[in-house]
């Protein structure tokens, strides 16, 4: 298979899901493993948990809104962004928001 300069091969989707969104699929999917798996609790565990279902959801659905998405990251990010343990995973699910660019200019 060819692929330009720059294009990365997505593997595990075998679907041919778009790379983008099983990238963000698989970032979600682990924050949401490893936040479950956080022995500790805190305050906005809920909140970081109903983002990333609406993430998941997005996906899901093949159609995820780019404003939408970073609104869920920045709760995210505010959520547990305090906890070092899950910034790895964090930091993915980011860097999968970042692979759909910008959220186009809103009118006015």
């Amino acid at each position: 298979m060819l692929r330009s300069v720059g294009q990365t091969r997505v593997t595990g989707s075998g679907s041919g899901e778009e790379p983008r969104a099983a990238e963000l699929r698989a970032a979600v999917a682990r924050l949401r493993r490893e936040l479950a798996g956080y022995p500790a609790e805190f305050g906005d565990r809920g909140i970081a948990e109903d983002e990333l279902a609406v993430l998941a959801a997005m996906v899901a659905a093949g159609d995820p809104e780019i404003p939408r998405m970073r609104r869920s990251l920045l709760l995210i990010a505010g959520a547990v962004g305090s906890v070092s343990a899950l910034s790895p995973a964090l930091m993915q699910v980011r860097a999968a928001v970042d692979l759909f660019g910008e959220a186009p200019p809103q009118r006015r």
